[in-house]
């Protein structure tokens, strides 16, 4: 008896000592999970700010380093980051579709031009609407008209979504169409169109007035200098706004419609006036984008069929830089907008041939088309979450390997 007493504790013991040293075990494994999980996140909130300064230094000095063709390219870029922010918070952080961007682009454009002083190049047209707005509040007034007309567009925006919101905007694309030929005092006609004024900034203009007056390490700065960093600046600005929108209190409401009207509901969300909202941003970052292209191209010519600068196609493209940067994703639509449009403008600095490969009519906005076509079938096929999702990965993967190394 005594012996058996004797092992049935020393037995309890033993096991419960394994037991004990498993626990130990497990909680020791998750605690060195837990902390590499913080060791990683600590190193990707490390890395992003120092990508980001890293950016902002080369995209300051480029200017530098580049001749004007290179640095217009990049301006085009900038101004497609611009309007894909915009439709960006429209269709991924809200859900709701539109084909109707290329229409507030052309009516940034005009609003811009007839808000603008003239600069005095009427063309065929010597009766020509100009109110004589300083140029930097012409700009802002181009935001403000589309961003009204988006809101104007509420009682349809508000209550429709899906494909048939698509066909409705798409409508508008039409209309901008016919009113750029009816028009004539606004836009000039489709003949000659007319010249918008200068972008300047407290008697700065970003022209090439004088140009050896500006000169920085030895670079004589034109237009094509000051327009960069004009760009830059509105593109930032643009990119700082939505990221506060997106994480504030508009963007939650809009991902509650987007995710679950009826529970958005519930949550005291105003489903008709946040669906109303989004799309006038949307409208106003696209008026931005217009206004910036007009400068860019130095003529306001409305189009003359439905493809063409302010036509469906634009549309189109727009939508393409959306889903391929990742839907919903800030990051996602400027580099989609590097793709879509960039693409094309180094295949026109680089190819000096007519055709590609040899193959007549084959050219690089034909390519640009192609490529960007394919890439949307890549991105809903294997990585929905477009450029934005890979980037993630990559920046994840190089924070793993840095923590690692150590």
């Amino acid at each position: 008896m005594s012996e058996t007493f004797s092992q049935g504790p020393g037995s309890g013991t033993g096991s419960g000592t394994a037991a004990g040293t498993d626990t130990a075990t497990a909680d020791g494994d998750a605690g060195t999970t837990a902390a590499r999980r913080r060791n990683l996140l600590s190193g990707n909130r490390m890395l992003r700010p120092a990508a980001v300064i890293l950016l902002l230094v080369v995209l300051l000095a480029l200017p530098l380093y580049l001749s004007a063709s290179w640095l217009r390219a990049g301006e085009f870029v900038m101004i497609g980051a611009v309007g894909a922010i915009g439709l960006t918070l429209l269709i991924g952080q809200a859900g709701q579709l539109s084909l109707g961007h290329a229409f507030f682009l052309f009516v940034g454009a005009v609003s811009y031009t007839v808000l603008a002083p003239d600069p005095g190049l009427r063309g065929e047209n010597a009766e020509l609407v100009s109110l004589g707005w300083p140029p930097a509040l012409a700009l802002v007034g181009a935001v403000v008209i589309c961003a009204l007309l988006g809101l104007a567009f509420a009682p349809i925006s508000g209550r429709v979504r899906g494909i048939y919101l698509a066909v409705a905007t798409l409508a508008l694309v039409f209309l901008g169409f016919y009113l750029g030929r009816e028009l004539v005092s606004l836009t000039g006609g489709t003949g000659s169109g007319r010249a918008p004024a200068d972008l300047s900034l407290f008697g700065f203009c970003f022209c090439d007035e004088r140009p050896e007056d500006l000169v920085v390490l030895g670079v004589p700065f034109g237009e094509a200098e000051r327009l960069w960093y004009a760009f830059l600046a509105l593109t930032v600005v643009g990119y700082l706004l939505a990221r506060g929108a997106v994480r504030g209190r508009p963007g939650r409401a809009w991902r509650a419609v987007r995710d679950n009207e009826a529970m958005a509901s519930v949550m005291g969300v105003p489903l008709a006036r946040s669906r109303a909202g989004v799309f006038a941003i949307s409208s106003g970052y696209a008026g931005l984008a217009g206004a910036m292209l007009v400068v860019w191209f130095g003529i306001l010519k409305p189009d003359e069929s439905e493809i063409g600068t302010y036509g469906i196609n634009v549309s189109i493209a727009f939508l393409a830089m959306v889903i391929v940067g990742g839907l919903g994703s800030i990051p996602g639509a400027v580099w989609g907008a590097a793709l879509v449009y960039g693409l094309e403008k180094v295949l026109e600095l680089t190819v000096t041939s007519a055709s590609i490969f040899g193959i007549v009519g084959f050219t690089p906005v034909l390519l640009t088309q192609f490529v960007y076509g394919a890439a949307i079938i890549l991105v809903v096929l294997f990585e929905p979450g477009g450029l934005a999702a890979i980037g993630r990965r990559l920046t994840a993967a190089l924070a793993s390997t840095t923590e690692k190394g150590r």
